[in-house]
């Protein structure tokens, strides 16, 4: 098999885009199973008997108690509530175990060493390599035995390998292996000769894309809060203790309602594909930009896109930047109805007795 490489300048580059026959890998991601190296991602490690509380005052998810072998998501925003980092977290044996994007692995680092003061944590770059699993055949006994394990963990839940490192269940049919990376290349062997099928991380992306999962700096932009892209519960806590941006996390969730939201858009396939961060336009007006764009197996060219709340699904759309192309946002993507938050109510309720 010969491996094409991930586009040069994405926030894939140096990983393999695919082996040839992309959409294949993602059939056989939804049939079978494929294995998909995300080495690529920065791995950090906490460790120390204050590692956990102190996490929990810096970030926006609620973890001074994280359980051992647990998986949790987490984000770092700024003042403003923004998101400026996005991380799994995992606990196990001690250690608090971190993945991030490629780029973000050094500002990561460098940020969590600064907020460091006097607790009594080490912040390390971890030499770890994540490989994913993905398909109905990747929890079957042959992978198992592969892995030297007899059972897997629960959905959001991780268990330690043999020979180090860890599995994580992110969902029903989807696993991660985050092993020492000079364990990766045979662990890969390994899953292979047991009727895995490489893949390329298109296969992942277009998984992605249809779970409606945004990536950071992909799907996210400089102006993303968590309520847009449907961190709050999963990556956010709403019942902690202060953090830099709680204030606009509680208020947009008890006064108000995010400007924008995470759709996914069908995209016209007869021409050539826009990129992300290109605007997305409604009647000549810019109302979104794109996120990642790809094409799936059965939907053909997809999208992930940030746009204003409320827009209606009938919508007709276009992208702008070098390549204009029509659009329709997939009306099963669009989030649930606002709920009205305990502050507005309150409000409305002042109002309606004023009257």
């Amino acid at each position: 098999m010969s491996a094409v490489p991930a586009p040069d300048g994405g926030p894939d580059a140096g990983a393999v885009w695919h082996y040839g026959d992309p959409l294949g890998e993602q059939r056989a991601a939804t049939d079978s199973a494929v294995v998909i190296d995300r080495s690529h991602r920065a791995t950090l490690t906490l460790t120390g008997p204050e590692r956990r509380s102190w996490l929990h005052t810096i970030s926006s998810q609620h973890v001074s108690d994280q359980a051992d072998g647990t998986v949790t998501e987490n984000l770092n925003l700024d003042g403003q509530g923004r998101v400026e980092d996005h991380w799994i977290q995992v606990e196990l044996d001690g250690t608090t175990y971190l993945d991030t994007e490629p780029w973000r692995g050094e500002p990561l680092l460098t940020f969590l060493r600064r907020m460091k003061f006097w607790a009594d944590v080490a912040i390390e770059p971890a030499e770890l390599a994540v490989l994913t699993l993905l398909g109905p055949a990747a929890t079957d006994t042959p992978v198992l035995d592969a892995l030297g394990i007899d059972a897997l963990p629960a959905e959001s839940a991780a268990t330690a390998l043999p020979g180090g490192g860890f599995v994580r269940r992110v969902a029903d049919a989807e696993l991660d292996l985050v092993v020492p990376r000079d364990q990766a290349a045979a662990l890969r062997r390994r899953i292979e000769a047991a009727g895995v099928r490489p893949a390329g991380v298109w296969a992942y992306e277009a998984h992605r894309v249809a779970e409606l999962r945004p990536r950071l700096g992909v799907d996210t932009d400089e102006r993303t809060i968590p309520h847009e892209v449907g961190w709050i519960g999963s990556a956010v806590h709403l019942d902690k203790g202060c953090y830099r941006g709680q204030e606009t996390v509680a208020r947009v969730h008890n006064l108000g309602k995010p400007p924008r939201m995470l759709v996914r858009l069908q995209l016209d396939g007869s021409g050539d594909r826009p990129a992300t961060g290109d605007p997305v336009q409604a009647g000549g007006r810019t109302i979104g930009r794109l996120g990642t764009v790809v094409d799936h197996v059965d939907d053909g060219p997809v999208a992930l896109a940030l746009v204003k709340r409320g827009l209606p699904a009938d919508t007709a759309l276009v992208t702008g930047g070098e390549v204009v192309t029509a659009a329709v946002v997939d009306a099963d993507s669009l989030p649930a109805a606002d709920a009205v938050g305990a502050g507005r109510l309150a409000v409305e309720r002042l109002r309606r007795g004023a009257r």
